[in-house]
Order: structure tokens, then C-alpha cells, then sequence
């Protein structure tokens, strides 16, 4: 069962099997060559045309797999998404970072990459931990980001976590406002997850350093502001959400996020014991049953 560990019951162990059991007969179903392993070959249809990506190779006429991973499709181009591997960059991404590093004219962040970003301060909003895109790849492979509208800034008031990139799809929409909650999620296709509480836009995101000692005291107060106890246990209640999607393996996206969320109020389930194996288990059947009903619905 993808190599959990987490403490069973027999009966626990054997809900979740066969929740893992719909689920992989389910993918089978929509997509029969899904998971491959290396030297598996990739059934293509060579009367069209199609372009080889990451993962795969020509050999003895059929298009084969070279890592272990997922096949995927994107218009003629099919490559295999390997899993478990370091974030991998690609133009327009979004991501968030730590800064690392701190120099006159940028500054560099750690995003879960080979080597740090590289940020130029004449290309950002605001200082310290960022959110930004990625703006291209330097002769030396290193990226260079941009944060180049009011979406991108510091965060505070939240929750970081780190999963794996590869959980984390891209989509058109990585910034959502989860306005039931008042809560800010922010899904980094470096694997970076923020939650945090909800911050409005404001229309001049650029700060100056050089005047940043300068704050007003009410602006400093402001800043530092506490955080209620609801906000803080709203935060942790979708923090140990995303924790337990990780865990399972599911693809991470605002929606389950939601729906793993909901499930553990309507139970009453505690934020701690969202971490307890029984919750795993109540998650995995609930997505089975997704994906089952999708299924239907689509026939």
C-alpha cells in the first residue's frame, strides 16, 4: 500500500487495501499504461504524430519508459512524471521560497531545487519569504524568479508544509481565497504549500528598504497583530488535511483539500487525530468513492 507507515489495525489494513484496490482499478480503467517501470513500454499510436519526452526512448521500434513514474499526455508530447524526484522548473511555474541569502541587488531562495533562485530585488513586491514564478534558467542552470504583480509577496500568519512536487499538478490556478474559512492556500509546484490567514491585495506592493526601519509604530503594531485561536486551529485543521493527502500519495488540489476538510467536521473529528490512522483510512475510502461516482457519472 505505497509503502505507509502507519499503525494499523488488521481491520484498518484491510479497509485501506481495498480502497487502494478500487482506486488502482479505477485508474487502470481510465488509463491502462498510468504507472510504469523502467523498460515498460508505452503504448503510443504511431500513425499520428507524437514528440518523446522526459522518461522515454526509442528502442527495437517501440517507445519505451527510462525512470519510473507516471505517463502523461499533453497534446503530442508524452513523457513519464517520475515520482518522488526533486522539484524539476519549468517557465511560469509557481513557487515558494525561503531566502537563503540576502546580497545588495537580489537574493537568493531555496525551492526545493538542485540549486537556489535567484530573485533581483528590481523584480519583486516585497521583501523576506516569498511566493514568486519562475522567469527563466541562467547559463549556469540556476533559475532566476520574478514577482511581477500584487499576488506575490511576503507571507506570514500561516503554515508551511513541504510535500512531494510531484503531488502537486500544474493548473490555472495555484493562489485560491478559501472565503469560508478567511484563509489564504497557496499550492507551489515545488511542493511549498502555504496556509495562512487571508491577505487583501494592496495596490503598491513595492517596498523600499532602504526606508523599511522607517515604519510608523501603529504600522510595526500592525504587522505583529495576534492571530486568533480560531484562525490558528482553521490553519492546522487544513494543514493536517494537505499532511494527510501527502501520506496517502493523492494528488494534492484545492477541491480534495476541501473535502478532507469537510469530512473531518461532519465527523467532529479533532485536528490531532486527523493524523491518526483511522482518518487515513476514512480518506482513502472517500476518495474511492469519488472517483467511483466521477466514473459513473461520465459513462
Amino acid at each position: 500500500m505505497r509503502g505507509l507507515q502507519l499503525p494499523l489495525s488488521q481491520t484498518q489494513r484491510i479497509r485501506l487495501q481495498r480502497a487502494f484496490e478500487k482506486l488502482q482499478s479505477l485508474s487502470s480503467k481510465a488509463n491502462s499504461d498510468a504507472s510504469v517501470t523502467v523498460a515498460d513500454t508505452i503504448p503510443v499510436n504511431y500513425e499520428d504524430t507524437f514528440l518523446k519526452g522526459h522518461g522515454t526512448m526509442d528502442l527495437n521500434g517501440e517507445l519505451v519508459a527510462t525512470v519510473c513514474g507516471v505517463v502523461e499526455r499533453v497534446n503530442k508530447l508524452v513523457y513519464v512524471r517520475a515520482l518522488r524526484a526533486r522539484y524539476k522548473p519549468e517557465v511560469g511555474d509557481i513557487v515558494i521560497g525561503r531566502v537563503v541569502e540576502v546580497a545588495q541587488k537580489r537574493w537568493r531562495l531555496e525551492i526545493n531545487f538542485s540549486q537556489d533562485a535567484v530573485l533581483m530585488l528590481s523584480s519583486m513586491n516585497m521583501p523576506d519569504g516569498i511566493q514568486a514564478e519562475v522567469r527563466n534558467f541562467q547559463h549556469d542552470g540556476s533559475l532566476q524568479l520574478q514577482a511581477r504583480n500584487q499576488k506575490y509577496g511576503k507571507l506570514e500568519k500561516g503554515q508551511l508544509l513541504i510535500i512531494d512536487p510531484y503531488l502537486v499538478k500544474k493548473s490555472k490556478q495555484h493562489f485560491h481565497h478559501l472565503e469560508q474559512f478567511g484563509v489564504d492556500l497557496i499550492l507551489g509546484r515545488n511542493g511549498f504549500i502555504w496556509i495562512g490567514e487571508h491577505v487583501e491585495a494592496r495596490d503598491s506592493m513595492v517596498v523600499d528598504q532602504a526606508n523599511s526601519s522607517e515604519q510608523s509604530p501603529v504600522l510595526e503594531e500592525s504587522n505583529q497583530a495576534y492571530t486568533p485561536l480560531e484562525m490558528r486551529q482553521t490553519i492546522c485543521r487544513i494543514a493536517n488535511a494537505v499532511r494527510v493527502l501527502s501520506t496517502l500519495g493523492f494528488n494534492v488540489d484545492a477541491d480534495l483539500i476541501m473535502e478532507t476538510v469537510e469530512l473531518s467536521t461532519s465527523l467532529t473529528i479533532d485536528i490531532h487525530d486527523m493524523l491518526g490512522s483511522e482518518f487515513h483510512v476514512l480518506v482513502a475510502e472517500m476518495e474511492a468513492e469519488r472517483r467511483s461516482l466521477t466514473t459513473k457519472r461520465k459513462r
